[in-house]
């Protein structure tokens, strides 16, 4: 790890490991991330000067405000889901998704049904027992997205009626916050309030090391990413930035089923990746390399063909074109309920992009003429 100038601030202190507890705990399905961007503002406010929000809700931090260069870091605040599609006369909910959930893990899992004016009601997604689902023609059956469905209980259609569940209601799974062993973390929707963590982090180092930034920063934490980009694309016309750097997850592809020909190496522990891609600009890339080398904060390469799928893309095409960047946290188990990061590699996220701000200024050379 870095080392810290002894009048700075530890990268993590109890108090932030409990937001991030807390801020992963709290569901904020994709459309519906009012009360998790509620909780994320509530945190920062100490260490801004400012923020705005859009009609759709993303909500954007800004240090410095009215300076003319203008300099975005950003994660999306959303986590995949499902919706009610359509409730069967006996009372089981069938689902469509929201954002890339995986049906093959549905079964047997447990969930929290959303209903309006901010109810919930359990459920699980039911399955039939080994002995009795491959009895037709020896086969296994297995989960499809025609044939997972939910059970709360209810076994007639006006009974789920009745607990205020109707077509359209969002669902998310229950599973929360733990820790493992070695600084591992599991929980669903790592992918990605973890970016949302560490960019509050990194505005919180600036304001309590008292850092002077010659320009304006916005840190925008972003709705929408799971279903195609849409609340970076809209933060990105708003703002119209300088520079970009954005956060998200990344698949480590050191376990197993995984080839490394295809993904590249990856691994939890090993610190922040950084990605080549045609929408990452190639000189604000190295000056992510350069922050980390002088720093000593180790990292991984990763190279994506076409695009990153990530936020990143949003950016770098918006407007006239704005030079932007991708920093990776490692992730194991990504679109699952155990989604795992090593606080390690939290960390020095966090340490890279707050050096790597502290190193851009008005000046820096990102033009390639």
């Amino acid at each position: 790890m870095a080392k810290k100038d002894k009048k700075e601030k530890a990268v993590l202190t109890p108090a932030s490991r409990e937001f991030l507890k807390t801020y992963l705990n709290n569901p904020s399905p994709t459309g519906f991330e009012s009360k998790g961007q509620k909780l994320w503002l509530e945190y920062l406010q100490p260490y801004i000067d400012e923020y705005l929000t859009d009609p759709y809700g993303t909500v954007a931090g800004i240090i410095n405000p009215g300076a003319p260069f203008k300099v975005v870091i950003e994660a999306h605040a959303d986590e995949i889901s499902w919706f009610v599609k359509y409730i069967t006369a006996d009372g089981l909910i069938y689902v469509c998704r929201n954002g890339g959930s995986d049906h093959q893990i549905a079964p047997s899992k447990r969930v929290n049904i959303h209903t309006d004016k901010g109810g919930m009601v359990k459920a699980v997604f039911g399955w039939p027992a080994i002995h009795t689902r491959n009895r037709t023609d020896g086969k296994e059956t297995q989960p499809k997205i025609e044939n997972i469905f939910l059970d709360c209980g209810a076994r007639s259609k006006k009974e789920v009626e009745a607990l205020g569940i109707h077509v359209g209601c969002v669902i998310t799974y229950e599973d929360g916050y733990e820790e493992l062993a070695y600084n591992n973390v599991i929980c669903r929707a790592l992918d990605n309030r973890a970016g949302g963590f560490m960019i509050a982090e990194v505005a919180r180092l600036l304001h309590e090391n008292k850092k002077k930034l010659p320009y304006t920063l916005y840190i925008v934490n972003a709705v929408q990413e799971e279903v195609g980009l849409r609340g970076a694309e809209m933060m990105a016309r708003r703002i119209r930035p300088d520079v970009a750097i954005i956060t998200d997850v990344t698949h480590d592809s050191t376990t197993p089923m995984i080839n490394k020909v295809l993904e590249g190496e990856i691994a939890c522990g090993k610190g922040p990746v950084l990605s080549y891609a045609p929408a990452v600009h190639n000189l604000l890339l190295e000056l992510l390399r350069t922050a980390a080398d002088k720093n000593k904060i180790p990292y991984q390469l990763l190279a994506s063909s076409r695009y990153t799928g990530t936020d990143t893309d949003a950016f770098a095409y918006a407007n006239d074109g704005t030079p932007s960047a991708l920093i990776s946290l490692p992730l194991r188990y990504m679109h699952t309920t155990v989604e795992m990061i090593n606080m390690d590699d939290v960390e020095q996220t966090i340490l890279l992009m707050y050096h790597a701000l502290l190193q851009i200024t008005p000046k820096t050379k990102l033009s390639y003429f």
